[in-house]
């Protein structure tokens, strides 16, 4: 009977027959049969395969779909900005800059390269071979940050490129697989060379600096291009953790930058880019000097007003503020050192300690209109008022606006005008101001009133004029001073500068009359260019004849006699020749309020005015002396002084000696005395002459004829003359009996 006929027949229940025992393997030994839980781990294995093959294929279709259906986004605003610099007159010389971020884009060919060779050590050593994301990358520097090494980043160059460039900086994982497929478009679409450049501009380095130029500038005070090899690694090592490792914030984050460093210089040497003769040096692995950060501000001093000067000229050509702030416009101003170092030093010199004063200057080039030079007053961050800007009441400096006027109408500086003090003129009493009260000067020539600044002459001026007010506002407004002046009113008022006007306008104004009447508008813009393109700008000087050359030197020799002998005497100290005009104004109570020098030579005018707090407070009281020849007029000088230091010498054009072409106020004869006849032929030995012969002996009263003695030889009495409506300025010590300037005929005025 076979074995099958004798083996039991199963039954319900039991358990099946067993299979034949395997045969022995070579060792003698038969394998074991597998248990319940061997075959159940298999098929778990099985399904766990095809459920991790579904989900991974469905990551794949899903990271498919997701990159199909991401695209590029417009660059973060804030990385597309750059720099606008602003340059002193020579194009060259920083004089500040406006800046959303503190950006200086490079192309990489500005770049050294072992500047290149250091970041990519620092930040992904295998930037230039892997796909724009590195699995490998992330899974050592997780590992190595775990284990207390060296620290790594785990993104790659171009990941942290497009976080920075296209991304937020929130953590999350949907902006992670953003970044990811990011990574990968751009990966696609630009070159490595055009990633790494972007990255180079893009990346923040600490101390306000983004892009590796602004960097450079921030740590080495030098260009990218200029850097050293252990230069390049520090600035590489800082991009890790900028304020971490700024070795300005103390000594722990020097040490922790001297730790990043090293792991720079030994991943350079790993990679071969370190040069083979610093790799041996002992100096290498020492860190190079940085530089200190800079304590002042960027708008201290006058820089921040002449920024704000600089934005608003930007506005009204037509720039917006985003161009401005970030579109890397290279502006070149009109300033120059020199004339901005003279106008602080000048300043500083001749300014009473004083808080709450006010000193002003601002000069201009009568040949163009460029302004080359100015003080607003105090440093910007104390205050943002630009005085040279806001201004004041310029007084009797506005007289030489009514002396033009009146040239023009058909007078001549030997017309004579009523000086007397106080008097009814249309309605309204006017006097001369001065200590004392103003003197009392009867009929004088309008070149004795300009040299004493005598109001009442003055006012009789314009209103011996047709409509003169209006007149004399016309001729200020052809010579520069805006039509829109606060204050600029058609009242007589007006003639003693009761308007409110900028120290640069009145600068610019006078330099009409120093470039023959010759108007042009003052700017501070020479050119704009962009370094994204677009329509460069240069200014072009554009000039009006707003008085005739004849006028203009009649009023500027009259200017210059002020300084010779009436109320300027202290500002022509300069060893060159000057012309200038002083000039107070006062509030309707009768305070001084501002106080003024305003002049210049054939190259510069500038004007400087002295006001205290809100601009109406009083100086007098307050300042040892007000009037406008005192500390303004020394002001003034030392300005003058210092920005035409080394400049040539040049003299003024003589003046016209205009006569007076209409009828009134005609100047006064100088008669002949003729002695009187006797019946012997000798001679008596004291002829008397005639009453009818001799002249005068005081002024007569103005009725349109001229009297016999000419007035400008009568002496007022002791104390100071008149100046403006509200204030006045005394002269140089005047001769208590005076005869006519030496060097001027009363009839025609001639001066060597």
């Amino acid at each position: 009977m076979s074995d099958r006929s004798s083996r039991p027949s199963g039954r319900p229940g039991s358990r099946p027959a067993s299979k034949p025992a395997s045969k022995p393997t070579g060792n003698g030994k038969a394998k074991k049969p597998p248990g319940k839980w061997s075959s159940g781990w298999r098929r778990w294995v099985k399904w766990g395969a095809v459920a991790g093959g579904s989900a991974f294929a469905l990551a794949l279709v899903a990271f498919a779909i997701a990159y199909a259906r991401t695209d590029i986004p417009d660059p973060n605003e804030g990385f597309e900005t750059q720099t606008s610099f602003v340059y002193y007159a020579d194009g060259k010389t920083v004089l500040g800059r406006f800046a959303d971020q503190n950006r200086i884009s490079v192309d990489l060919s500005d770049v050294p390269q072992h500047v290149q060779d250091a970041v990519i050590a620092a930040e992904d050593r295998t930037f230039w071979t892997n796909k724009g994301i590195d699995p490998r990358g992330i899974v050592r520097a997780a590992f190595n940050n775990a284990s207390g090494g060296d620290t790594q980043g785990a993104s790659t160059i171009t990941q942290q490129y497009v976080k920075i460039f296209y991304l937020s900086q929130e953590r999350t994982l949907t902006r992670k697989v953003k970044e990811a497929i990011l990574s990968l478009k751009i990966q696609r679409q630009m070159s490595k060379q055009e990633i790494l450049q972007g990255y180079l501009n893009a990346i923040y380095f600490g101390r306000g600096a983004y892009g590796i130029e602004a960097a450079s500038r921030a740590y080495f005070g030098k260009s990218v291009d200029e850097l050293t090899v252990r230069e390049g690694a520090v600035l590489a090592a800082i991009i890790n953790s900028p304020n971490g490792y700024d070795p300005a914030n103390g000594k722990a984050s020097k040490r922790a930058l001297e730790a990043r460093y090293g792991y720079v210089i030994d991943s350079m040497n790993d990679l071969g880019t370190l040069p083979a003769k610093l790799a041996s040096s002992s100096k290498i692995h020492k860190l190079p000097p940085v530089s200190p950060v800079s304590q002042q501000s960027t708008n201290a001093g006058q820089r921040g007003h002449v920024l704000q000067m600089v934005r608003q000229e930007l506005r009204a050509l037509g720039y917006s503020d985003s161009e401005i702030d970030g579109g890397g416009l290279r502006v070149t101003t009109t300033f120059t050192r020199k004339a901005m170092a003279a106008a602080q030093a000048g300043v500083f010199q001749e300014r009473p300690d004083l808080d709450q004063l006010h000193v002003a200057v601002a000069s201009v080039d009568p040949r163009t209109g460029a302004l080359r030079g100015m003080y607003a007053g105090q440093d910007y961050l104390k205050s943002q008022i630009n005085w040279a800007v806001a201004g004041g009441a310029p007084g009797s400096t506005f007289k030489p606006f009514s002396l033009a006027t009146g040239l023009t109408y058909g007078y001549s500086l030997q017309s004579v005008f009523d000086g007397s003090s106080p008097q009814e003129i249309a309605g309204t009493e006017f006097s001369n101001q001065g200590e004392g009260g103003g003197e009392s000067y009867g009929n004088i020539s309008l070149l004795t009133a300009t040299e004493n600044s005598v109001n009442t002459a003055y006012v009789n001026l314009v209103d011996s004029m047709p409509d003169g007010v209006n007149q004399v506002i016309d001729t200020a407004v052809d010579m520069g001073i805006p039509r829109n002046a606060p204050g600029l009113d058609p009242s007589l008022s007006i003639v003693l500068g009761s308007a409110t006007v900028s120290p640069i306008d009145m600068a610019n104004a006078y330099g009409t009359i120093a470039d023959g009447g010759l108007s042009k508008e003052t700017y501070l813009i020479e050119s704009v260019r962009s370094t994204q393109g677009g329509k460069p700008y240069r200014h072009e000087v554009d000039t009006t004849q707003a008085i005739s050359e004849e006028v203009a030197a009649d009023t500027s020799y009259a200017l210059q006699q002020v300084t010779a002998v009436g109320t300027g005497t202290n500002a022509n100290v300069i060893g060159r020749p000057v012309a200038g005009k002083t000039g107070t104004a006062t509030t309707d109570a009768g305070h001084v309020r501002s106080s003024w020098f305003v002049g210049y030579t054939p190259q510069l005018a500038t004007a400087v005015m002295y006001s205290r707090g809100t601009g109406n407070q009083p100086l007098d009281g307050y300042l040892d002396t007000f009037y406008g020849g005192e500390h303004p007029a020394r002001t003034w000088a030392a300005v003058m002084s210092a920005a035409l230091e080394g400049d040539e010498i040049l003299d003024f054009p003589p003046p016209a000696y205009l006569e007076q072409t209409v009828e009134g106020h005609e100047p006064t004869p100088t008669p002949t005395p003729t002695p009187t006849p006797t019946d012997s032929a000798e001679p008596s030995e004291t002829p008397e002459p005639d009453d009818s012969e001799s002249p005068s002996e005081e002024p007569s009263p103005p009725d349109g004829e001229p009297t016999e003695t000419p007035t400008d030889s009568v002496s007022p009495s002791d104390g100071e003359p008149g100046e403006d409506e509200q204030a006045g300025d005394p002269p140089a010590d005047p001769p208590a009996d005076p005869p006519a300037p030496a060097g001027r005929r009363e009839l025609v005025p001639a001066r060597e």
